[in-house]
């Protein structure tokens, strides 16, 4: 049933409940849901039972009143089929077939605007996501958070939300030095296993590409900054380090190009300790009288804020402990006028979300409690020929997204992207997941993604063979869509709207892959149970027919939401 169908019968609830609950103080909060057992009818409401305590009257009696109020209101002609009382006072509603059958004309009249809302909310969100530190290519993790955060940011501007999709690069610290000390002792001729092989050292064959390129004193570009042109001498370990973070960088762009996913803003965490937003962070925490000293370390009392133990800012030695920057990017966020925030980072990450969130409510500058939101994701196994894939030889240690992609699509990219980005949101981030490339590059009902697409495919080529004009089956008759496959399929494009509402609330992009797994079999079943192209029955055929052109649009939408293609050909 559509939300404005649903919107409806509640209002004509509310118009029936006015008189009897008129001279109290009662303000009844009318639910609807769908009956267990679908016999029962299409929405079953409890209100009867809610108020009979308070009115002082037998529930089954009220749900009586009710019915017979909610049946006199002119607005229920043409919605509400019929209103039977149930057990001790449960109201079960059928919806009048006309009103079901009204989903496939507002799909086929809105198109893509379907399931959307209108108009634009005046909520402002900043989804981050990937935020992969520049020192190898974009593992198979940072793909997860890729099709997690995207798909987010979509579902959030489905709903009219402005959304801001950001990458944030953490270039300073332990690991860059890492890094550029790896290139150098490349650059310097060395390798993996030799005795002066530096023993933290990244071991990729990623690592002697960026040594030649800077001993050939190349330019690299990345998709935001200033080019970074290698010295090419080994020891200027400064120029080493500027050319391996930006080529790298350049790495990952190129990974997310692959991966479809594009971000509107970079955000360098050397640019917070550049522009004294770190120190200006302390200073305010200090300021507030939320820091001691201890042991010669500066603390926070993040016990203040539930914490289990007060943390540790300015270590003994000045520098700053990691979550430091992190409250200090957070408070930019808030002051660049983002109302919410998300964060889509590994389970790995969930130690810093009780001290972030405390030196935020620390600062005091209004941020609210529970800033920002985090959409934690555990790994993912990646298994190919029966087996378990745990390295990569460019990158030394793990699997590439680009891998991912190439081994996924045999070749073909968008094929490949189409079922990396599919499979990564098809679980939701809290639970580990297995990535069968052989299952991705199955041609059957095995594979999610192909299943879907292809009950997309299998519409276009009925419509191909009808050989009409689409658009005008938006005016047939669909009075003869009578069939139980016609009346499961009306129900779950009716839900499609109210199923990214729940997504987005949930901040569950997965919903979205279990709706279009569940349409599709809906699709598939209705194909097998009843034929389309009827000779005998033109009236039967274009109602069909515009059911079917109306789950392929829903199909297409909720594919396009997620950066999935749909094929028209399989």
């Amino acid at each position: 049933m559509l939300a404005q169908q649903k919107q409806q019968i509640v209002a004509l609830f509310q118009a029936a409940l006015a008189p009897i609950v008129a001279g109290t103080d009662l303000a009844p909060n009318v639910v609807l849901e769908r009956p267990r057992d679908p016999s029962h009818g299409d929405i079953a409401c409890n209100i009867a039972m809610q108020l009979a305590k308070p009115l002082k009257t037998n529930p089954r009696e009220l749900a009586t009143r009710l019915v017979a109020a909610l049946q006199a209101e002119p607005g229920a002609q043409g919605l509400i089929e019929s209103a039977e009382i149930a057990g001790p006072g449960f109201i079960n509603l059928r919806v009048a077939a006309a009103a079901k059958q009204s989903v496939v004309r507002s799909v086929l009249e809105q198109g893509e605007a379907f399931g959307r809302a209108g108009g634009a909310s005046g909520h402002h969100a900043i989804i981050e996501f990937v935020s992969a530190n520049p020192t190898g290519p974009l593992h198979v993790g940072h793909g997860r958070q890729a099709a997690l955060g995207d798909a987010l940011s979509s579902l959030f501007e489905s709903q009219g939300i402005e959304v801001t999709r950001e990458f944030y690069y953490n270039d300073a610290g332990v690991q860059i030095a890492t890094l550029a000390t790896s290139v150098q002792a490349r650059a310097r001729g060395f390798k993996p296993g030799d005795a002066e092989w530096p023993e933290s050292a990244y071991n990729g064959d990623y690592i002697a590409d960026i040594a030649a390129d800077f001993l050939a004193k190349k330019t690299v570009s990345a998709s935001d900054g200033a080019p970074a042109t290698a010295s090419g001498d080994v020891n200027d370990i400064e120029s080493i380090r500027r050319f391996a973070v930006t080529y790298l960088r350049n790495e990952q762009d190129q990974d997310l190009q692959a991966f479809g996913v594009k971000f509107d803003n970079y955000y360098l965490e050397s640019s917070l300790y550049a522009d004294g937003k770190v120190e200006a962070a302390v200073q305010a925490l200090v300021d507030a009288g939320k820091t001691y000293e201890d042991g010669g370390a500066l603390w926070l009392k993040t016990t203040d804020y539930g914490d289990d133990k007060d943390r540790v800012m300015r270590k003994s030695d000045g520098t700053y402990t990691y979550f430091v920057p992190d409250v200090a990017y957070h408070i930019q966020k808030f002051r660049r006028g983002f109302d919410q925030a998300i964060n889509i980072q590994g389970s790995d990450h969930h130690g810093t979300i009780a001290r972030v969130r405390a030196g935020l409510q620390a600062v005091n500058i209004g941020i609210p409690q529970g800033y920002p939101d985090y959409v934690l994701h555990k790994m993912v196994t990646v298994m190919k020929n029966g087996e378990e894939v745990k390295i990569s030889k460019r990158a030394g240690s793990y699997v590439t997204v680009r891998d991912l992609i190439e081994w996924s699509g045999n070749g073909d990219v968008t094929r490949g992207r189409d079922a990396v980005r599919f499979f990564l949101i098809s679980r939701k981030a809290d639970t580990e997941f297995v990535f069968d490339v052989d299952v991705a590059l199955a041609t059957n009902d095995e594979n999610p993604v192909y299943y879907v697409q292809y009950a997309h495919a299998r519409i276009c080529s009925a419509l191909a063979n009808w050989g009409g004009d689409v658009a005008s089956l938006a005016k047939a008759d669909l009075s003869p869509l009578t069939e139980s496959h016609e009346s499961q399929l009306l129900a779950k494009l009716a839900a499609y709207p109210e199923m990214l509402q729940r997504a987005q609330a949930e901040l569950g992009p997965h919903q979205v892959a279990f709706y279009l797994r569940e349409l599709a079999g809906e699709l598939h079943s209705y194909y097998f149970a009843h034929k389309w192209l009827l000779d005998d029955d033109e009236s039967l055929k274009l109602a069909r027919l515009a059911l079917a052109a109306a789950t392929r649009q829903v199909l297409r939408n909720g594919l396009a939401l997620i950066g999935v293609s749909a094929p028209d050909k399989m």
